[in-house]
């Protein structure tokens, strides 16, 4: 199992003939990973302060609140209600979080038979969502009540989808394999 990092390195040469690069500056990177998790009511207070310490644990970094942009009568919102938790990761903590992503956590998610091809979108980034937060090892399984799921968006450099397919197959992304006939 190697790092994040390390295999981003050795994927450049098949990559750049794969995708008919001279340069290796022109082929795609990772920019950074961004997470979403909403907390639905803003009135339960404690289950906010909750996600806010487990997403913490499992990524490393202080998530932020987010508040409702306006008012919605029909679901009880209102303006500035504390409605959602995001991080943003750069550097060595995303490296982190996707190697525990891709090697631990998806993994160990039931029924797991690969990501869809449908994540990556035409600007080149990859979407995943993730149903139960309890997959990462920093969460105890006692805590089993309080089961959330979460959006991870992995930006990316690439140009269209084509482009990131490719780069994300090279580092070793599990996506589902096409049926055969």
């Amino acid at each position: 199992m190697k790092a994040l990092k390390e295999l981003q390195k050795e994927v450049l040469i098949p990559l750049k003939s794969e995708l008919g690069r001279d340069n290796i500056m022109a082929l795609p990177k990772i920019v950074k990973v961004v997470i979403n998790v909403s907390t639905g009511s803003a009135k339960d207070r404690k289950r906010n302060d909750f996600i806010l310490e487990r997403l913490a644990k499992i990524v490393g970094q202080q998530p932020a609140l987010r508040s409702a942009k306006k008012s919605i009568a029909s679901f009880k919102l209102r303006q500035g209600d504390k409605i959602g938790v995001m991080v943003t990761l750069r550097g060595e903590k995303m490296n982190q979080f996707l190697d525990k992503l891709i090697h631990i956590a998806i993994p160990r998610t039931r029924d797991f038979r690969g990501l869809k091809k449908s994540g990556v979108d035409e600007m080149g980034n990859l979407t995943i969502g993730v149903k139960e937060h309890t997959i990462f090892p920093e969460t105890a399984d006692e805590d089993i009540k309080d089961v959330f799921g979460m959006s991870i968006t992995i930006v990316t450099t690439a140009h269209d989808k084509r482009e990131a397919e490719a780069f994300f197959t090279h580092l070793g992304f599990p996506f589902k394999k096409p049926k055969k006939v």
